[in-house]
């Protein structure tokens, strides 16, 4: 799946989870100074910035299919190798990266457990591969799973996002293993997101960004309505914080 929204109305969706999220996976995948790292699915560079942080720009690759994504990647992170492209086809050669990071994307990745692969063959034997996406089969992604509440309350046949990959505890290390990585471990991560009221809350919903915010846009002005609704009911009233948890594995290539 390719984001079709600005990187700005990402960021006010989405984005601004990775403040507190992108630091918790770098640590998970032990990037440190030295390092040469990539980060597969950059968005709008909320992780790519982190990992520059840590290694220096020059030491850093980023892609993104969404050529709005990459163009404001390169302005966070000026000075990286930030390129447009798909997860599943990596430009680089291999054994190229000390790690291999992607933040909240394998579920839009047409093929998952190719894009883990191309992550492994571009790491280095010894190196690290490292993903996340948010818990959404067990409805720790609290935005996400008061969102989605409230539209089954409108509409009980939704679907939703949780049969997507990755969401589910365990899945991507599951597919870790499926691609030979070795030493897979896995475990939570838990971001938070302070808002300043309802509306700072409901206002992304209504860009389109993700499935979310499609199938928002899909409903009918009513059935609109009655999800904002029944958000509104979910959250307390002023500035609230939500928790986000996102299930994460790492692996390491072997010399094989």
């Amino acid at each position: 799946m390719q984001f079709a929204a600005p990187a700005a109305q990402y960021d006010r969706f989405m984005g601004r989870y990775t403040e507190s999220l992108a630091p918790l996976l770098a640590d998970a995948a032990g990037v440190v100074a030295g390092q040469r790292v990539c980060d597969v699915g950059c968005g709008p560079g909320g992780l790519t910035r982190e990992l520059a942080a840590r290694v220096g720009a020059a030491n850093v690759a980023a892609i993104d299919p969404a050529p709005q994504f990459a163009a404001a990647c390169r302005q966070r992170a000026p000075g990286a190798d930030v390129r447009e492209g798909v997860a599943e086809q990596l430009p680089w050669a291999d054994r190229e990266f000390d790690a291999t990071l992607s933040s909240l994307v394998i579920a839009f990745m047409a093929d998952p457990d190719r894009g883990v692969r191309e992550m492994a063959r571009v790491t280095r034997p010894g190196g690290v591969v490292a993903a996340c996406m948010w818990d959404l089969a067990t409805e720790g992604m609290t935005m996400l799973h008061v969102f989605w509440s409230a539209v089954r309350r409108v509409d009980p046949g939704a679907v939703g996002e949780a049969a997507l990959a990755g969401t589910a505890d365990g899945d991507i290390a599951e597919r870790f293993r499926r691609a030979g990585l070795a030493d897979v471990t896995a475990g939570a991560l838990t971001a938070h997101v302070d808002y300043t009221g309802f509306d700072d809350f409901w206002e992304p919903f209504t860009y389109a960004v993700g499935p979310a915010g499609q199938y928002l846009r899909s409903m009918s002005p009513v059935q609109r309505t009655g999800v904002r609704d029944a958000c509104r009911a979910a959250l307390p009233d002023g500035r609230f914080t939500l928790d986000a948890r996102a299930w994460y594995a790492t692996g390491r290539v072997t010399a094989g």
